[in-house]
This record gives C-alpha cells, structure tokens and sequence, in this order.
C-alpha cells in the first residue's frame, strides 16, 4: 500500500473511532491539529508520513474519556497500523509520539524525542490556544459541569501529574494552569511564531472577560 492510501484509510478509521466524541477532541480536532503539523513540517526537515500518521493518531482514545488510562490510545493506534502491515520502526515511532505527546499537567518528562514528536506536539498545543482554544476549554468545561469562573478558587500552579487529570476547577483556571503556558513550551519556530499571536488572543479574551465579571464593560 503506498503512502497516500494508508493516509486515507487512516482518515476513514480515525472518522470513525471519534464520531461520538466530546465537541474539542473530536475528527475536526484532530483535523485541524493534522494540517498545523502539515504547516510547521514545511519548515523542518521530517519524515512527513509519520508527521501525518502521529498526527491523526494522537488523540484515538484519549485517557480524559478513558477513566485515565493512557495506554489504551497506544494500543489501538498499533493494532490499526499493524493491520495494515506498516512497518516496525514507523509504527513503533507513531506509538511514541502518541504516548509522548500529552501536557500531563506540565510536569512530564518526555521519555522520547525526535522531530516528528516536536511537530505533532507543537500542532496538538497550538489547537488549545487562541481562539480555538478558548472554544475547546469552555466546551470541555461544560461537558464536564464546571463552573465559568470562581474568584475565591485560585489556579493552582503546582499540580502533580494525578491532580491536573482529576482537578474540577473553574474553566478559567485552566488558562492560568495550561493554557497561558503554552507559548513558552513549543519546540519549532514556526510553532513558536503562531503560538505567540494566539497567546496574545487569550490575554486580551481574559481582559475582557474579568472587565465584563465586573461590571465594567
């Protein structure tokens, strides 16, 4: 099989896994995050198919929607390329992209490096800021029953691993906790350049949203 078809096979599979999925991790998500990791790819030198596979594949199952197991978007990734008789080393660098790529709170040690993951990555994090990602971060709050925002609750800045995956926190924390910080974890240039604009987004939405929690504007 070459490698246009296996991209559209994987389209076709990922389309199907996700139909059912929450507004901010669904195919259109994982779209989005595939042609930002086609944009950043121009400027590196990369092996494009992997790009492409990791980027489709990323988010398959995500632990969120998985009682936080992190092993089960891996495992179904592998089991799909397998079956369509990819190559060790290709599937074995898709499954450490995938496991490698999450925030995880901020404290995460990737425990894999290349360039495809730094690609992937950054595309996966530019779909979490600017305006995108304040739709993303309202939408899951909503799907999970947070509240918008609660002065007397302070983002906590110091989480481990376990109380950033179980944190019920306002949505607004979460600018303060992941969002805001982005900009400054991106590994690519162009990933920094596109990230630097959205994250200006972010601080004038903030702006606007405490003006108006006031009564101000």
């Amino acid at each position: 099989m070459n490698t246009s078809d296996l991209i559209s096979k994987t389209i076709v599979f990922v389309k199907q896994k996700l139909k059912n999925s929450e507004g901010g991790h669904d195919w259109f998500h994982i779209e989005r995050v595939y042609n930002n990791a086609n944009a950043i790819s121009k400027n590196e030198v990369c092996d494009l198919y992997v790009v492409k596979l990791g980027a489709l594949l990323h988010d398959i199952a995500d632990s969120k929607f998985n009682n936080g197991d992190e092993t089960i978007g891996p495992k179904i990734a592998r089991e799909f390329l397998v079956s369509e008789n990819v190559s060790e080393d290709i599937i074995n660098h898709v499954v450490n992209i995938i496991e490698n790529i999450s925030y995880k709170g901020g404290n995460f040690e990737k425990k894999f490096h290349s360039i495809e993951l730094d690609i992937v990555q950054d595309a996966d994090r530019l779909d979490a800021i600017g305006a995108i990602g304040i739709a993303r971060a309202f939408n899951y709050g909503g799907f999970k029953n947070r509240p918008l925002y609660n002065p007397s609750i302070s983002p906590n800045l110091r989480m481990s691993k376990e109380e950033y995956k179980n944190s019920e926190a306002p949505t607004l924390n979460h600018f303060y906790e992941k969002l805001l910080l982005l900009k400054d974890k991106m590994n690519t240039v162009t990933g920094k350049q596109i990230a630097l604009q959205r994250h200006l987004y972010m601080e004038t939405f903030l702006s606007q949203f405490y003006a108006e929690w006031e009564g101000e504007s």
